[in-house]
């Protein structure tokens, strides 16, 4: 599990990167077949992450914060090391006598639903590659070569 989570970090940090040569209209910009923008597509991701392991962490999340105070690259990079830093811990402790406790929560129609935790830990990890391969669509619309997906050669298992 962890490292499904340093490789999405690290491909995460790429995107960053990748935005530095883009204009920052062109980063705001409104996009179809996604939920947003490039930079929102970044903020979503990283606030859906921290909001669900800080519920798998018996903390209440807050209310997402509004996308117009984090509409810059710096301001959604700060955005994502901090909540980093709240979840990483909790990522690093991971333990299999987690993998089958249960997260309740009310759905919008008031019905009670029960996800385990490990399920919840994997919606997280896919729904950031999800994102990812919008984002990979987007930079070849706009001509520029994507951050590359693989995991292979990220250094993750060396020693």
């Amino acid at each position: 599990m962890l490292k499904l989570f340093q490789y999405n970090w690290q491909v995460r940090d790429d995107w960053f990167k990748w935005c530095e040569d883009i204009p920052e209209e062109e980063l705001l910009k409104e996009r179809v077949g996604g939920v947003g923008s490039i930079l929102y597509t970044l903020f979503h991701i990283i606030d859906v992450e921290y909001s669900w392991i800080l519920e798998l962490k018996g903390e209440l999340p807050p209310e997402e914060p509004p996308f117009d105070s984090y509409a810059s690259l710096s301001k959604v990079k700060e955005f994502s090391r901090q909540c980093r830093r709240e979840v990483e811990p909790f990522v690093t402790a991971w333990n299999n006598e987690m993998e089958y406790q249960i997260l309740s929560e009310t759905d919008s129609a008031g019905n009670v639903v029960l996800f385990k935790h490990g399920e919840v830990m994997r919606h997280v990890i896919a729904h950031e590659i999800h994102h990812v391969g919008q984002l990979s669509v987007w930079s070849r619309v706009l001509g520029k070569k994507p951050v590359t997906a693989n995991l292979i050669r990220r250094g993750l298992f060396d020693k």
